[in-house]
């Protein structure tokens, strides 16, 4: 299992965290905490079957930015 910590600077709410955590559990064979006070989500998954480019989409779909939360650039989806 791969784990990657995000930053989701938009997600100021419960509904925001509750909407980030349906989105991702939806996806399968992903496991997700959702720090709102941090506005960070730690996500884990099998990048063989998940690749983290479709994870960062599911979140962006919510309406929300995402970023590493390193700063590192985070793939995003082609297309």
């Amino acid at each position: 299992m791969t784990q990657t910590k995000l930053s989701v600077p938009d997600m100021t709410c419960g509904h925001c965290k509750a909407s980030i955590e349906s989105a991702l559990r939806s996806l399968g064979g992903v496991d997700c905490e959702v720090d709102l006070d941090e506005r960070e989500v730690v996500v884990r998954y099998d990048a063989a079957q998940r690749p983290l480019a479709g994870i960062v989409a599911a979140i962006e779909a919510q309406g929300f930015d995402v970023a590493a939360a390193d700063g590192a650039p985070v793939p995003r989806a082609e297309g």
